[in-house]
C-alpha cells in the first residue's frame, strides 16, 4: 500500500475517532502530502509501506531540513513533527507498518509565549467601542454579546459563535461545546445574560434551537472574521496594540480571575483546558503584570 493510500485511511480514522478540528485535519493532510512528495524525490519512486518502515532518522531530518529551507519557523516545524508522529503511530497500530526511524525524530524547542491580556478598563472600553461603531442597533447588540461571552465567560470565539438558540431561555449557566466536542458548564454573569437577551430582542432572525444564535447580516452563521475586523477598527481610538484581539479577551478573563484569587483548577474548568499545564501559563502572565507595575511604580526600579 502506498503512503497516499495509507494517509487517506489515517485521516478518515482521525475524523471518526479523535474528532479533530477541520483546521488540524487540513494541516495534517498537508504535511503528509508534502512528505509524500519529498519521498518520491528522495527515494526515486512511490513510497510504499515497506519503504516507510525502512525510513531512518536521517530521512526524516532531510524532510525537516527541506521545510526549514522554505522559511518555516519552529512552530510550523513542530506541527509537521506532530503530524508525522501521529501518522506513524497509527500506521504501526492499524497497518503493521513499524518504522523505528520515527523514534529519532525530535521536535524543535519552542519558546512559550505569554498571552497578552488587556486591562479590565481596556477590555470593557473595547467592547463598548465595538458596539458604538456598529452600523445597526441589532449588530451592535450582537457584537457586544459575543465579546462579553469571551471576556465575561472565557469562551473561545468559535465556541461563542457555535451557540444555538437551544441555550434559551438563559439560566445561571450555559453549556459550551469546546475542542474535540468536549462539553463544559460555564457560569453566566448577569451582564452577559442581559447582553444576549438584548441581542435576541433586536435581531431580525428569531432564534431557533437548531440554528446559530449569532447571525450575519443575511441570516447565516456569523463569520468570526467580522468580529475580528470590528475589534481591529476599534483599537486605534483606544490606543490598544495589535495584540488586543478576540482571543486576548479570553486571556484577560483568565488573567483577571487569577489576579483576584481564583483557584487555578477552577480556571482550568472554566476555560475548558484538557490539562492544568495549559492553564498554569496564566500564573506567569500575572507575575509579569506585577513586575511591570513594580518597574513603573517603585522609586528604585
Amino acid at each position: 500500500m502506498t503512503l497516499a493510500a495509507l494517509s487517506a485511511l489515517w485521516l478518515t480514522s482521525l475524523v471518526d475517532a479523535r474528532r479533530l478540528s477541520p483546521h488540524t485535519l487540513r494541516a495534517y493532510a498537508a504535511t503528509i502530502e508534502r512528505f509524500d512528495a519529498f519521498l518520491h524525490r528522495h527515494l526515486g519512486g512511490t513510497p510504499t509501506a515497506t519503504a516507510l518502515a525502512a525510513l531512518t532518522p536521517a530521512d526524516f531530518r532531510g524532510f525537516l531540513a527541506l521545510r526549514r529551507g522554505e522559511g518555516l519557523a519552529n512552530a510550523s516545524v513542530a506541527r509537521d513533527v506532530s503530524a508525522l508522529r501521529t501518522f506513524f503511530a497509527w500506521a504501526r497500530r492499524a497497518q503493521g507498518v513499524d518504522c523505528e526511524g520515527i523514534a529519532g525524530l525530535k521536535s524543535p524547542r519552542l519558546a512559550r509565549r505569554l498571552p497578552r491580556a488587556v486591562s479590565p478598563d481596556d477590555a470593557t472600553g473595547l467592547i463598548a467601542a465595538v458596539g458604538d461603531d456598529a452600523r445597526t442597533p441589532w449588530t451592535a447588540a450582537r457584537d457586544t454579546a459575543v465579546l462579553l461571552l469571551l471576556y465575561g465567560a472565557g469562551l473561545r470565539i468559535a465556541e461563542a459563535l457555535a451557540l444555538t438558540g437551544a441555550v434559551l431561555p438563559l439560566g445561571a449557566t450555559i453549556s459550551v461545546t469546546g475542542k474535540r466536542n468536549k462539553t463544559r458548564i460555564v457560569p453566566l454573569l448577569p451582564v452577559v445574560a442581559d447582553a444576549i437577551m438584548a441581542y435576541v430582542a433586536l435581531t431580525p432572525w428569531p432564534p431557533s434551537r437548531d440554528a446559530p444564535l449569532f447571525r450575519g447580516k443575511r441570516g447565516g452563521p456569523l463569520d468570526p472574521g467580522i468580529v475580528r475586523a470590528a475589534i481591529r477598527a476599534a483599537r486605534p481610538a483606544l490606543g490598544l496594540p495589535d495584540s488586543a484581539t478576540p482571543h486576548a479577551l479570553r486571556h484577560s478573563f483568565a488573567t483577571h480571575l487569577l489576579a483576584r484569587g481564583a483557584d487555578l483548577r477552577a480556571i482550568q474548568d472554566l476555560l475548558g483546558h484538557a490539562s492544568l499545564s495549559s492553564t498554569q501559563i496564566y500564573t506567569a502572565v500575572d507575575a509579569a503584570q506585577l513586575l511591570d507595575v513594580y518597574r513603573h511604580a517603585h522609586p528604585r526600579a
